[in-house]
């Protein structure tokens, strides 16, 4: 496809993983009380999500 790259996929995958993480996240806290733990790995997640945008379009 032209103009297409090859990580294009992966980070659309980690945007849509990103945002279903913090979905769940939320959910579980609504219903269980929140985790410290969960929210640090949604951020870890959205900081590498984050990461890979920046590189794709630089």
């Amino acid at each position: 496809m032209p103009g297409s790259h090859n990580g294009s996929n992966s980070t659309k995958t980690m945007g849509v993983l990103t945002i279903g993480g913090l979905v769940a996240v939320t959910a579980y806290t609504v219903a269980l009380g929140s985790n410290g733990w969960l929210w640090f790995g949604w951020v870890v997640l959205g900081l590498i999500t984050l990461g890979m945008v920046a590189t794709r379009s630089a």
